[in-house]
């Protein structure tokens, strides 16, 4: 994150709770099982513990998922749970707090790993830990992460860093799933392939004695676009079937009699 921040979206511009709901129940009436709210951060809406609620409640919702930067998920995480979170994404490239400092211009580190191990207190099972692993930033840090799984349920997942900067290809910083994975064998020996959903994003893995296990994904080297069936809403209203694709889906809502109709521009 830039020292100055981001661009905040003009909140008339973002769904409400209402629209959220209306959506959600839309998919899940077309079978769909699995929900996860991402962001931008999700922790930062006022609303989200009655979000989560109000999903959990919905007819044919067997998932409900969050991905967060974990800096004020703690004194929130009890509330969610108790709402209906099933399912926890936390993100943290480092475990060292000086180079977490220096990579999101904020201090921080320390109410992440808090999180997580308030996650991990509350049931979380397996807890997934998002880390990006970049070259000559965290990349040294790989096995450090790696050693988290031995006696937590963690699920630490190393994704491969996607190089563009604005417009422009850079791949200087990317460090493919080859070299992780020949990082990770060599200190982890009897680390083992494990079965995946056809559907996965990741490749899991686990090593002996370890109650975590380890996962890869590999959206530039080993993309996984065949077996992809996810779709983003994002916090405007509009849709992304592709994270690498420039192009959005613009929706509108119909009301037809009682029910809702979804209009895709």
């Amino acid at each position: 994150m830039p020292a100055e921040g981001v661009e905040l979206t003009p909140s008339p511009q973002i769904l409400t709770k209402t629209e959220i709901l209306r959506l959600a129940n839309l998919f899940l009436s077309s079978g769909v099982t699995k929900i996860r709210l991402t962001g931008g951060e999700p922790t930062v809406r006022k609303d989200i513990e009655d979000i989560c609620l109000e999903l959990s409640n919905l007819k044919g919702l067997r998932t409900l998922s969050m991905t967060t930067n974990g800096i004020a998920l703690t004194r929130k995480l009890p509330r969610l749970k108790d709402c209906g979170l099933t399912s926890l994404n936390i993100s943290v490239d480092t475990l060292v707090p000086a180079k977490f400092e220096f990579m999101t211009k904020r201090r921080g580190h320390e109410k992440v790993m808090n999180s997580i191990n308030a996650a991990i207190d509350l049931g979380f099972n397996p807890v997934k830990v998002n880390c990006v692993v970049m070259r000559g930033f965290n990349d040294d840090g790989i096995c450090d992460f790696v050693e988290l799984t031995r006696d937590k349920p963690i699920d630490i997942r190393f994704i491969e860093f996607m190089p563009f900067d604005g417009n422009v290809w850079n791949v200087k910083k990317l460090v493919p799933y080859s070299e992780m994975l020949d990082t990770v064998m060599k200190q982890f020996p009897s680390l083992k392939r494990d079965q995946d959903h056809p559907t996965d994003t990741a490749k899991n893995f686990t090593i002996d004695g370890h109650e975590g296990r380890v996962s890869f994904i590999t959206s530039m080297t080993e993309h996984f676009c065949a077996g992809c069936n996810r779709l983003r809403l994002l916090a405007d209203g509009n849709f992304k079937v592709c994270l690498f694709g420039p192009s959005e889906l613009a929706v509108s809502m119909a009301e037809y009699g009682s029910g809702s109709c979804l209009l895709l521009d």
